[in-house]
């Protein structure tokens, strides 16, 4: 942690305490593990009383005086520098990520269904956030907060773009808690409509990714899906593989069934083995009809496979080689096993109490194993067209 860090930490602590009316401050101090003091020296300056006790604190001290403040208010500032101090030592969203997040917002309205600023208050205490004090109206000798200057900018002169409204409200640089809570709030079904939720959710899980997290799938209102941010959801670096394949592949009903059986995984692993074995037989049917192949709806995946292998040549008679043979005898084996591991744990069918319920690793293998041979087959695909070509 750095010098500036504790400073700035040990003054939001006493900012909170010096709120507090004079007389309650010893006793608050006292509450919070500090020396007890006379009222009257605390009548003379409550951030001097405060202050001159959380000095002896080593770091260790002030942060747990700062989260034991947190339990009884909910400061805006100190909330922050305790989330960043804690966060250090975290994956980070990295300032090139944050940057290309502040692109997703650009153009439109952050907040399509109410009121923008009344979007914003929900998050940032704007009205007590200090603005450009060098900015006053001719007749607003006061503070100038940064509503103050949100209204003058957005409202009545519309000379800020998403970009530097968001800047001002200090994305580049806030706690990794306050942006996830912004992404999270930019994509609640209360805040946009669904079209815009869809691509919102696409393009901030574009960015962020990379830095090992992703909006996922967690409940649902009205029957509009609600996201949280989880961390390392992406699970492995193919992950971003298979989805630049499949949306460059088939963006629509394809890629949507991959990017639902990622949010799945680990909060509803039997919907996740159903979309995987259901991502595979869509790759297989979608491909089969590009080869010009009759795929009658009765067939199942393994049919619907062994159809497909063979018009790729990639069925295990079609090579001599033994480890060939053996390897794509494998392949085989993993899409039949996936339709019957789909029939035994996924969601597809009602089960009695008895039944076996996977786990978030039993899910995690099986979208994996979907999204490997679905990415397999369609690089098939497309190195044979491009050999015809």
């Amino acid at each position: 942690m750095s010098r500036a860090q504790i400073t700035e930490l040990r003054d939001a602590i006493a900012s909170v305490i010096a709120a507090e009316k004079a007389y309650n401050v010893p006793a608050l101090c006292v509450r919070l593990g500090l020396d007890d003091g006379e009222e009257s020296e605390a009548m003379s300056s409550k951030a001097r009383y405060a202050s001159a006790r959380l000095a002896k604190l080593p770091v260790d001290g002030l942060i747990a005086v700062a989260r034991a403040l947190l339990e009884e208010t909910d400061e805006f500032a100190l909330r922050e520098i305790t989330n960043l101090i804690a966060e250090r030592d975290t994956p980070p969203i990295f300032d090139l990520t944050r940057r290309r997040l502040l692109s997703v917002f650009e153009g439109g309205e952050i907040c399509t269904e109410y009121d923008e600023i009344e979007f914003i208050e929900r998050i940032w205490p704007i009205s007590s956030m200090s603005g450009d004090q060098n900015a006053r109206d001719r007749d607003d000798w006061g503070f100038r907060s940064l509503k103050d200057d949100i209204i003058q900018h957005m409202r009545r002169n519309d000379d800020w773009s998403n970009r530097d409204l968001l800047e001002r409200l200090g994305l580049m640089r806030c706690s990794r808690s306050l942006l996830f809570r912004f992404l999270e709030a930019s994509v609640h079904p209360t805040t946009v409509d669904e079209a815009t939720q869809q691509v919102r959710v696409e393009r901030v899980n574009a960015n962020i990714q990379h830095d090992g997290y992703r909006l996922m799938r967690t409940g649902a209102i009205s029957g509009s899906h609600i996201y949280s941010i989880a961390a390392h959801a992406i699970g492995s670096p193919a992950d971003a593989a298979i989805s630049s394949a499949l949306k460059r592949f088939e963006p629509d009903q394809i890629h949507a069934r991959w990017t639902a059986a990622l949010d799945r995984r680990s909060t509803d692993p039997a919907g996740a083995i159903t979309l995987a074995r259901t991502l595979l037989e869509d790759v297989s049917r979608w491909l089969l009809e590009e080869l010009g192949q009759k795929a009658d709806d009765r067939e199942d995946l393994p049919a619907l496979y062994r159809k497909l292998a063979k018009a790729l040549k990639l069925a295990p008679d079609d090579h001599s080689e033994q480890v060939f043979k053996q390897i794509l005898g494998s392949c085989q084996q993993i899409v039949e096993q996936l339709g019957a591991l789909r029939n035994k744990l996924g969601d597809a069918h009602g089960g009695g109490p008895r039944r076996a319920k996977p786990a978030a690793r039993h899910a995690e293998l099986a979208v994996n194993l979907a999204g490997s041979m679905a990415n397999f087959l369609m690089a098939t695909w497309e190195a044979r067209s491009a050999k015809e070509a």
